[in-house]
């Protein structure tokens, strides 16, 4: 006699004939999965980056570690091969080991002045003052302007006997004019420019970090009885770490490769006492036709950037890519 089915053996049977369904790490996976093609998409977008990276940056680099080797006016092929002579010829020079001192010297000068000031400023604006847009835009605008520009604009501003370098001159009892003449004072002149043209830029990126930061916690600090200065310290400051390494990053590499400024102010004189390794490179590149000695130096300069960068992403930003690779993986 047949037994009458029963409802839990038609759920038995779906369960045994149904396929499973599809959980959620089931579409997770399924979702990770490279579409077809997609591989081929993702070549043709990155060849022609990759193509001007090739050609513009590590051919150029090749090129100059190849012609360093060599005792080369730069006609024709090098064919004078003298080794590492002109790399132990840079390093032996007075000059170019001045060229190293003085962009110490600025390198500390914007670490110790322009970047404490630029702060300030970035502090002071994000307060509620009056008109602070049209400030915000006074100080941002310098450097809209090219290096170019602002270094004649700054020779014509301190030229003796014209303009306001003349009434600086009657106004302190002394010639403003002569500041990019006098040995001693050339070099704290030429900081003076390349603060001006960069100041605007660290200021906004220091106040666009402050905005970032929720006005809640300088307000629980206050609260819970810290000063001014104790809640900037201990809550302002911490939180803007990750803009000032990277400030401090953008400066000391754009003072290594200090160039164009410097050449329209003061073409590295008096007597190279305002020159950097990039106006030496120049000057026996372009003026003397050293070719192979000027490429010496530029690999220098390469390697001092790349030296420098690789520590400080090593050392210092470590902590700040490592926290952002961790809030992506959170987030997923």
């Amino acid at each position: 006699m047949t037994r009458p089915s029963t409802v839990s053996d038609t759920r038995r049977g779906d369960t045994a004939t149904d396929p499973p369904a599809p959980g959620p790490g089931t579409t997770r996976q399924r979702g990770r999965q490279p579409r077809p093609g997609r591989g081929g998409v993702l070549a043709v977008f990155l060849a022609p980056a990759l193509a001007l990276f090739l050609l513009l940056v590590v051919a150029p680099i090749l090129v100059a570690g190849y012609a360093s080797l060599y005792k080369w006016n730069g006609f024709g092929l090098p064919e004078n091969f003298v080794g590492l002579d002109n790399y132990t010829r840079a390093f032996g020079d007075p000059t170019f080991r001045g060229d190293l001192w003085r962009g110490l010297v600025l390198v500390l000068l914007s670490l110790a002045v322009q970047l404490p000031a630029a702060l300030a400023l970035a502090m002071l604006l994000n307060q509620p003052l009056r008109g602070r847009a049209a400030y915000r835009l006074i100080f941002f605008a310098p450097y809209v302007l090219s290096e170019v520009t602002t270094a004649v604009l700054f020779t014509l501003v301190f030229s003796p006997n014209r303009g306001l370098g003349e009434s600086v001159s009657r106004w302190l009892g002394a010639d403003a004019g002569a500041v990019f003449a006098d040995p001693d004072t050339v070099l704290f002149a030429v900081f003076l420019v390349v603060s001006w043209k960069y100041f605007g830029l660290y200021m906004m990126l220091f106040l666009a970090a402050r905005q970032g930061i929720p006005k809640e916690l300088s307000e629980a600090a206050v609260t819970d009885g810290a000063s001014a200065w104790q809640a900037f310290r201990h809550v302002t400051l911490p939180l803007l770490g990750p803009t000032i390494r990277i400030s401090i990053f953008l400066s000391v590499i754009g003072t290594i490769q200090l160039f164009d400024m410097v050449w329209v102010l003061t073409g590295g004189g008096p007597i190279h006492t305002s020159e950097t390794m990039a106006v030496t490179m120049y000057q026996y590149g372009f003026r003397r036709f050293e070719v192979g000695y000027a490429s010496a130096i530029s690999i220098v300069m390469f390697l001092l950037s790349l030296v420098f960068a690789l520590f400080y992403q090593r050392i210092v930003l470590r902590r700040d890519t490592a926290g952002a690779i961790t809030n992506q993986g959170g987030q997923r």
